[in-house]
């Protein structure tokens, strides 16, 4: 994809949420560079084990760490250091945007806020990302996908309901407030192209954890309704959408119109379970979910569950379950892609699900630390020898 083809960002991010929203940005076509602290070497995720890529660079072996940042460039320059400072504004004034995600009382004190860096670029968009926004009391505090979940009341919605509280598989917060903060991004820089002049756009993985309640969170500030786990992974008011057990393992089905259910009954050679009073309507089939459980338990241990997929036919919307494994051999040859590394076995990523019609950038793997270093200073009149006497500073 080319559509953000021009578009530079620096962004000073580490670990999850920032680099998960800005690589997204970097498979459109911009230019993402990674701002990292030579004195902390870098961002922390290159240490992150227990996988790693051994033909790849010391630096870059991590695959946490290239999950996270294939595309992108990396410069090491100490923000903390007033030359490292002055270095990083003159880099603004060629950029479109600034992105981070660090606490939130670390933006000002590194000069990342829009009023900082406005004399230097006016038109330049300072994105940030942080845990729990960048003013009132919880502004300092350090925060993680996992603790959002918990506070969210994402683990009172998570597991079986006699089961401890628990989390989601994935950290979901941080990659959506990373997909936010970019959009956020990219709309204040169509916004700065038409009026000169940047802003700041905040998110905070607090704020777009309790906005991803959405009906649940509507059903209980308008009903005052408490939504719980529910057995078996179902929906907390359509029925059937849940798991069911197969000669084999387990099925979800997902009825929610009626016309699926319809459906459901005529592929398991039930036509008449339409009919049932108990299972005529959406609340009839909710109130009486147990007893159309151990029918439809019953109904499904007859085949496999590959045998149910190929009878639904795509006219019953159902799902196998698969291990992450099962899930990454059925992928589609487009959500894959290799990166050949000299000498070794390739590298391989998953690709951005954004599709368009425009050839974009060749994808590359996640950069060393500092590899870009020498040319991005250079082109802001930072020679060799200069470039020398800074590291031997600590600047970069």
């Amino acid at each position: 994809m080319a559509l953000l083809n021009g578009i530079r960002i620096l962004s000073v991010e580490q670990y999850g949420a920032g680099p998960f929203g800005t690589q997204f940005l970097a498979a459109l076509g911009a230019e993402v560079i990674k701002v990292e602290q030579p004195e902390e070497g870098g961002d922390v995720s290159r240490q992150v084990g227990p996988h790693f890529h051994h033909g790849l660079p010391q630096t870059a072996s991590s695959l946490f760490f290239q999950s996270l940042n294939a595309g992108k460039k990396s410069l090491t320059l100490s923000l903390r250091n007033a030359e490292g400072r002055a270095l990083f504004h003159r880099l603004c004034g060629g950029a479109h945007a600034v992105a981070s995600n660090l606490r939130g009382d670390v933006p000002a004190r590194l000069g990342l806020t829009y009023a900082q860096l406005r004399e230097v670029n006016p038109a330049i968009v300072c994105a940030h990302l942080t845990g729990y926004g960048r003013e009132g009391e919880r502004a300092a505090w350090p925060g993680y996908d996992y603790l959002m979940q918990a506070e969210a009341g994402y683990f009172a919605l998570t597991g079986e309901p006699d089961s401890p509280p628990a989390r989601m598989g994935l950290s979901v917060i941080d990659y959506m407030t990373g997909v936010v903060m970019s959009l956020g991004l990219v709309s204040g820089v169509l916004d700065a192209q038409r009026t000169g002049q940047g802003c700041d756009v905040d998110v905070s993985l607090m704020d777009v954890a309790l906005s991803n309640l959405n009906y649940v969170g509507l059903w209980q500030l308008n009903a005052g309704a408490e939504t719980t786990r529910q057995p078996r992974s179902a929906h907390p008011s359509l029925t059937p959408c849940q798991l069911y057990t197969t000669r084999d393992g387990w099925i979800f089905l997902m009825c929610n119109k009626e016309k699926f259910w319809l459906a459901l009954c005529e592929r398991i050679g039930q036509p008449g379970l339409a009919l049932d009073p108990r299972f005529a309507s959406y609340p009839a089939r909710l109130h009486h979910r147990d007893e159309l459980t151990a029918v439809l338990d019953a109904a499904l241990r007859e085949r496999t569950t590959a045998e149910w997929m190929a009878a639904f036919g795509g006219q019953v919307p159902a799902a196998p379950v698969r291990s992450v494994a099962g899930a990454l051999e059925h992928a589609a040859p487009q959500a894959l892609a290799e990166v050949s590394v000299p000498g070794a076995e390739p590298l391989r990523l998953l690709r951005s699900p954004l599709r368009d019609s425009k050839p974009g950038p060749a994808l590359a793997a996640a950069p060393a630390l500092g590899e870009h270093t020498a040319k991005l200073l250079a082109e802001i009149g930072i020679d060799a020898p200069a470039l020398a006497a800074l590291r031997a500073r600590g600047v970069v």
